[in-house]
C-alpha cells in the first residue's frame, strides 16, 4: 500500500528517524550531560580548581547543537529513497554545521579559560603583564583557529588557497622582519609571566648589565629597575632573558654575607675566632638565631686569613651591615691587642764598590781603539 508514493516501509524508516530525532533533545541530552561531566572531572576534576566549572557551561550548548546535527544527518542517511539530487545539498550542508559548531566549541573553551586564568591567578603582582599579554595570546590563538577554519572551509568548496596561505606566510615573514626586536622583546614579556623569575617588589640583580636594584614595574615590551641611586634602568625584556638574573627576594629575604680579614702570624688562633664571632654577634641586625661563622682558611702573606659569615634579614642591608660589622671587627681585635698586620716589603739596594776585570779589559779595549783612530 502506497500513500504519496511512500511504501510502508519507507514511512516506517520516516517514523524511526522522526522519532530519533524527538528523543535526542531530551534523552540524548541528559546522556550528553552525564558523559561530559565525567569526562571534565576525570580529566579536570582532579585538581583542585575551578576550571571545570568555567569549561562545562562555555561547551555545553555547542555539544548539545552538534549532537542535534549528527543525529539529523544519521536520520537523513538512513533514507535511501530520498532523491539523489538532494544528496549533494545535504552534504555540503552537514559539513558547514560541523565546521561551524566545532569552531565555536574551541572558540568558547578558548575563551572560558583565559577568563578563568585572569580571575584564578594566584599572584596578583604580576597584574599588568598578565593584563597585556594575555589578551594577546588570546587573540593570537583565535585568529590562528579562525584562519585554519577558513582554509578549511575555502578547500572544501575547491578554492585553490595556496596562493593565500603563501601570501600570509610572506606578509607574515615581513612584519616579522621589520619588529623583529619588537617581537622578541614581546615574546620574552610572555615566558617572564609564565616563569615568574621575579615579581614586582623584588630585588634582582642582572649580572651582564652590572645592574641591580628593586623591580618596579613589568611590561610586555621591557622591565623597569628602580636603582638605590634613585635611578630608573628600563631593560628589555629579550635582555633580561639572555641575561642571569639574581633574585635577591627569592625564595624569602635572609642573606649570608661574606667578608675576609686578616690576623698576625704567633696569634691565638681560638682567641682569635672567638673575638671575631662576639664582634659580629654585638652587631644589631646580625641574626643571633643563625649560625655565625670565623674559619681559617688560609695563610697569607702576611697573615692569618679568616672568613667571617653571618646572615641579616634583608638584602638591602648589605652595605650598611658592612660598614657596622667592619668597625666592630676593628674595634674588637684593637681592643684585645691582636694585630691586623698589612702587608710588608723588604727592598735592598746593592751597590758594587769595585770594578770587575771584564769591565776594566773593555774600557781598555775602547781606549786602544779610540788611539788607533
Amino acid at each position: 500500500m502506497n500513500f504519496w508514493g511512500l511504501n510502508a516501509t519507507q514511512w516506517l524508516n520516516i517514523g524511526l528517524s522522526v522519532l530519533v530525532l524527538l528523543l535526542v533533545p531530551t534523552i540524548g541530552r541528559k546522556l550528553m550531560s552525564a558523559w561530559l561531566g565525567r569526562i571534565v572531572h576525570n580529566v579536570i576534576g582532579r585538581t583542585e580548581n575551578t576550571l571545570d566549572d568555567a569549561m562545562i557551561p562555555a561547551a555545553r550548548g555547542p555539544l548539545y547543537a552538534l549532537l542535534f546535527v549528527a543525529a539529523a544527518h544519521w536520520a537523513l542517511t538512513r533514507l535511501t529513497f530520498i532523491p539523489s539530487a538532494m544528496s549533494p545539498f545535504w552534504s555540503q550542508f552537514f559539513f558547514l554545521a560541523y565546521l561551524v559548531l566545532t569552531v565555536v566549541i574551541a572558540w568558547r573553551l578558548v575563551t572560558s579559560f583565559f577568563e578563568w586564568f585572569s580571575e584564578n591567578r594566584s599572584d596578583r603582582a604580576d597584574t599588568k603583564l598578565a593584563a597585556q599579554a594575555l589578551p594577546l595570546l588570546r587573540r593570537l590563538i583565535l585568529t590562528i583557529l579562525g584562519g585554519i577554519a577558513l582554509i578549511i572551509l575555502l578547500g572544501r568548496f575547491n578554492i585553490d588557497v595556496s596562493a593565500l596561505v603563501a601570501t600570509l606566510g610572506i606578509g607574515s615573514l615581513a612584519i616579522a622582519l621589520a619588529a623583529q626586536a619588537a617581537l622578541s622583546d614581546t615574546i620574552s614579556g610572555i615566558l617572564i609571566m609564565i616563569d615568574r623569575p621575579f615579581r614586582i617588589g623584588d630585588r634582582i640583580e642582572i649580572r651582564d648589565l652590572n645592574t641591580w636594584g628593586d623591580v618596579v614595574d613589568i611590561g610586555l615590551r621591557s622591565t623597569r629597575i628602580h636603582t638605590r641611586d634613585n635611578r630608573t634602568v628600563i631593560v628589555p625584556n629579550s635582555v633580561i632573558e639572555k641575561s642571569l638574573v639574581v633574585n635577591h627576594s627569592f625564595p624569602d629575604t635572609y642573606y649570608r654575607i661574606e667578608m675576609e680579614v686578616g690576623v698576625a702570624y704567633g696569634t691565638n688562633l681560638d682567641f682569635a675566632r672567638e673575638t671575631l664571632v662576639d664582634a659580629i654577634r654585638s652587631v644589631p641586625g646580625v641574626l643571633t638565631d643563625r649560625p655565625i661563622d670565623a674559619l681559617f682558611l688560609n695563610f697569607g702573606d702576611s697573615a692569618l686569613i679568616f672568613r667571617l659569615r653571618w646572615w641579616i634579614e634583608n638584602f638591602i642591608e648589605t652595605r650598611r651591615m658592612f660598614d657596622l660589622v667592619n668597625s666592630a671587627v676593628y674595634n674588637s681585635l684593637r681592643k684585645a691587642d691582636i694585630l691586623i698586620p698589612f702587608p710588608q716589603r723588604e727592598i735592598r739596594i746593592v751597590r758594587e764598590t769595585q770594578e770587575s776585570p771584564r769591565t776594566k779589559s773593555s774600557g781598555l779595549n775602547a781606549i786602544e781603539t779610540g788611539d788607533v783612530d
